[in-house]
């Protein structure tokens, strides 16, 4: 009999810890290879991990919601016949306890290693998905490559490529080999980045004194996730904002009017957020440099244009749902796809790929009365545009007879950009095409 340490793998380049959500096996438990084991949540995907050699769960290092860093022992199997390649392990040690130098050594150790490490087909370390140790294995075997790995269609948990699918692939010859020119997969926060947000979240957990009567509520693990994405876009986007005041007075009688017959006829609200976000897919495809990523020292200017609807959770937290290809949409469509979206973000009903592949955002802060904002751009992205309230207001009004003051409808657009790659004169133009196209709204319109 031998012990086998089942490590927390690499989940992506940028990925350094995740936190753990569900065990899916007991102590005790017989377990076989490529069987998963527990699941984890980055803020950038949500995985099972499998087990690398058949066995018993002898032990469980960790507890649910606890954080986990890549390559920390997660659990203890006992495996049968001849010893593993992963060293035995002292369960009756205890293993919770390591100095900050030990940590900071190995992670200065793993940087090094990281950053002398040289580009290589054979890398798996180098792509953004989750592949399992057994996995890897068989393919380094076989000599596949990391593209032509991510070519093929999976059939695990989030699309997760398992075992048999490999073996499959492998015994059909192969057949996506010309895949291997595919896209590489985006690398959002380079390793400044990371060291900056993660000295801000030491620095927040750091123990502040409570009195008598406090009461201290730990985030939760969105919320988590949540605080570490903000902090780190702050850290990787230098941040400007541009302000313009609207006149949606139009819009606005154009929709009273028209927003009874348009429910009774499809049997969906006509809010206004689906009329601004047919406003801002004009401006992407006008302003394509606004519908771009970043990845590290280059852009990646994306053919389609998704746009990410901010939406409010019951819990306080908040979600990004993605309507996919929005220029393609009529009002109709936009309209039904912006409430589906966000009645079942309410609901914690979306699926993983209605929230993925976004190229800009827009937030409707007007929602709950303000004004405007200064969002924070939605990493890798390069803009965020913030609706504020409409409200009426006194206004001077221009004509050939002269000018005169009128009760308005007006409200703010707020746009955040990440003025490394978007200079003040591009998110300008963008914001101001925003607002010409709703100033511009024509009061017959049929829809």
């Amino acid at each position: 009999m031998s012990k086998f340490e089942l490590k927390l793998p690499q989940m992506g380049e940028s990925v350094a810890e995740a936190t753990l959500t569900t065990w899916l096996k007991e102590v005790g438990d017989t377990i076989e290879m490529d069987e998963a084991i527990f699941e984890i949540a980055t803020d950038k995907v949500d995985s099972e991990v499998p087990s690398e050699v058949d066995g018993v769960l002898i032990e469980k290092l960790f507890s649910v919601d606890d954080v986990i860093k890549v390559g920390q022992t997660v659990a203890i199997i006992e495996v049968n016949g001849a010893d593993v390649s992963t060293p035995a392990v002292d369960t009756s040690s205890d293993s919770e306890e390591v100095s900050e130098e030990t940590v900071a050594e190995l992670e200065n150790t793993i940087v090094a290693a990281q950053e002398t490490a040289t580009a290589s087909a054979m890398d798996y370390s180098r792509t953004e998905k989750f592949y399992s140790p057994l996995v890897k294995n068989i393919a380094k075997k076989e000599g596949i490559s990391v593209a032509e790995l991510d070519a093929i269609a999976g059939s695990g948990s989030e699309g997760r490529v398992t075992k048999n699918d490999l073996l499959e692939y492998i015994a059909q010859g192969k057949p996506n080999k010309a895949a291997e020119g595919g896209v590489a997969a985006q690398k959002v926060e380079d390793r400044s980045v990371q060291k900056l947000a993660a000295a801000t979240e030491n620095t927040m957990a750091a123990k502040q004194p409570t009195a008598v009567g406090d009461e201290v509520v730990p985030l939760s693990r969105m919320g988590k996730l949540i605080a570490h994405h903000m902090t780190a876009s702050l850290a990787t986007s230098a941040h400007v904002q541009s302000f313009i005041e609207v006149d949606v007075t139009n819009l606005v009688n154009w929709r009273n009017k028209t927003k009874v017959a348009f429910e009774k006829r499809e049997g969906e609200k006509l809010t206004f957020t689906p009329i601004f976000l047919e406003a801002v897919a004009m401006a992407l495809k006008k302003y394509p440099m606004m519908n771009i990523i970043m990845d590290g020292d280059t852009i990646i200017k994306k053919k389609n244009i998704n746009i990410g609807m901010a939406a409010a959770l019951p819990d306080g937290n908040l979600i990004v749902p993605v309507i996919k290809n929005a220029d393609q949409l009529n009002l109709v469509g936009m309209a039904k796809a912006v409430n589906d979206l966000a009645n079942r973000a309410r609901n914690n009903a979306l699926k993983p790929d209605e929230i993925k592949e976004g190229t800009y955002t827009v937030t409707n802060v007007g929602t709950f009365g303000s004004v405007f904002g200064t969002p924070i751009i939605n990493q890798p992205q390069v803009g965020i545009l913030a609706l504020g309230a409409i409200r009426k207001i006194p206004s001077v009004v221009e004509t050939k007879e002269g000018d005169f003051i009128a009760i308005r409808s007006k409200m703010y657009l707020s746009h955040s950009y990440d003025h490394r790659v978007v200079n003040g004169a591009l998110g300008g133009m963008f914001v101001k095409t925003v607002a010409d196209y709703l100033e511009a709204w024509d009061v017959n319109r049929e829809v």
